[in-house]
């Protein structure tokens, strides 16, 4: 991303509109796209237009919803205007950095999802992993900002499900793979096109460390890939990890009556 603005920058007109439909999160600068697109280019107009939207369905004709993202609420709705079609709906949002973020953090839960598939584990298995996966990505959401609320909504839960459960999706077929002991590097030439999660993971851990924030599914996720853990091992650490309360705030804000 930041390649194609350095060499658009010249034909860049001041407050030109960009609109952003790439996933992801710098590795070496841990910045979203935004910030990417306000450092090179910062007299646009940016958008993100994102959620369960796989490209093989779109062009069906499918019915298919995604939100555009937009501090300025005028931008967002005419992105709006532009792409909504009778089987092609688009919602409007303010919350780019929780779109943004729900976008690139459901590919590494996606991989997850993936490798529990590999390993031949069932639905209970990978519905764990996606509840606990959107609590992961609002956790460290909200702490850099975004609004719990949109981790509820297409750029949150809705990608998330469609990108778990899918064969459209290139983060899960690389995370079966992976569960079905592939080599990394084998898996990502298997699928020939890009597995977003692959690096958004170690991003996404590094941010974890950076925020504080305790998300142990992407921990385990970066340590398969990075680490070369096993992933039975990783997976037994999930389960055998010390007993907590599902709802924690709740518990924590009501402790005197519960």
């Amino acid at each position: 991303m930041r390649e194609v603005l350095e060499n658009s920058k010249p034909y860049i007109k001041r407050d030109q509109i960009i609109v952003n439909v790439s996933k992801g999160i710098e590795n070496e600068t841990l910045l979203r796209i935004s910030q990417i697109v306000e450092e090179i280019v910062p007299n646009s107009k940016y958008t993100i237009l994102s959620g369960p939207s796989h490209a093989e369905e779109v062009a069906k004709d499918m019915p298919t919803t995604v939100v555009s993202a937009s501090k300025d609420k005028e931008v967002a709705e005419y992105v709006q205007d532009i792409f909504i079609t009778p089987s092609f709906r688009v919602y409007t949002n303010p919350d780019v950095i929780g779109v943004e973020l729900g976008g690139a953090l459901k590919n590494v839960i996606a991989l997850g999802a993936g490798i529990s598939d590999g390993l031949g584990w069932g639905d209970n298995t990978k519905a764990a992993l996606m509840t606990r996966g959107i609590f992961e990505m609002a956790r460290l959401g909200e702490k850099m900002g975004a609004q719990a609320s949109t981790f509820l909504g297409l750029a949150g839960i809705g990608d998330l499900i469609v990108t778990c459960t899918s064969m459209h999706s290139r983060n899960r077929r690389a995370g079966i793979l992976i569960g079905q002991g592939i080599k990394i590097d084998d898996a990502i030439r298997q699928i020939g096109m890009v597995v977003e999660g692959i690096k958004t993971a170690k991003s996404t851990f590094q941010l974890s460390k950076k925020y504080n924030i305790n998300m142990p599914i992407t921990e385990e996720i970066y340590g398969v890939i990075y680490e070369g853990k096993d992933v039975k091992n990783s997976v037994s650490n999930l389960m055998i990890r010390d007993r907590k309360h599902e709802m924690e705030n709740i518990v924590l804000e009501n402790n005197n009556l519960w």
